[in-house]
């Protein structure tokens, strides 16, 4: 857990540090910074997301995933936590919700998110979850200064959902096959490079209600494993 440890602690540490220069910034600068880092963001989301070449088992993923998250309205459910935190938090009205769902997001669904987890859990190496730390320190500063306190409540959700996934690696290590693992990689892939165009403002896709997408290679795997009737 060291290695998620120091992920959120990094997110805390950018966001505070962006609190003391929000107003110092101008807005074009914000704008364009903003800009810039959506398309790195792109960018990392476009390279993970040829990391398998198993293209139906990615498609099929996507598919059921993205229906069961609509049935699960993830996206609106942290819509809702991000809007009940506003109430919770001073000065926290209008932007709070914006802040805390879009950094989630983006520091969660990231394949270095989830390799970097997976990596803690099986081999007790942190490297590129301290590799991570340090992108989304940056970019935490970066979304504090556009989008104001609701990017620090990411932190949690970032410690939660990177613990959760190396504490299970640590007890499923038999399924976490390089081929399921670079599956998840390129279906998480996806959902970043979608991600980054949501922030370029270039598409409205509710990438929270795909998020279930990211764990159906692992998921499929069990299945074929227990029912060699799906063998195929």
């Amino acid at each position: 857990m060291l290695g998620t440890v120091v992920n959120a602690c990094a997110i805390i540490a950018g966001c505070l540090t962006g609190l003391v220069f929000k107003g110092g910034i101008a807005e074009k600068y914000k704008e364009t910074v903003i800009h810039a880092v959506a398309l790195a963001v792109v960018l990392v989301g476009l390279k993970a997301a040829f990391a398998s070449e198993a293209l139906l088992a990615v498609i099929l993923s996507l598919v059921i995933g993205a229906l069961m998250g609509e049935w699960m309205d993830i996206e609106g459910r942290l819509q809702g936590l991000g809007e009940w935190l506003e109430t919770k938090v001073p000065g926290g009205e209008g932007s709070l919700a914006k802040g805390f769902v879009t950094a989630s997001l983006v520091f969660c669904v990231g394949s270095m998110a989830i390799v970097g987890a997976l990596e803690s859990g099986l081999t007790g190496n942190h490297q590129t979850l301290y590799a991570k730390a340090i992108l989304d320190g940056i970019i935490s500063v970066i979304f504090t200064t556009t989008m104001g306190i609701g990017v620090i409540f990411s932190a949690v959700a970032v410690f939660l959902y990177q613990g959760s996934i190396t504490l299970t690696a640590t007890v499923m290590k038999q399924f976490l096959t390089p081929e399921v693992v670079a599956q998840m990689t390129s279906v998480g892939g996806l959902l970043i490079l979608t991600i980054g165009l949501n922030m370029l403002n270039v598409t409205k896709i509710r990438v929270g209600n795909m998020l279930p997408a990211i764990f159906l290679p692992l998921l499929w795997f069990i299945v074929r494993g227990a029912l060699p009737v799906f063998s195929f």
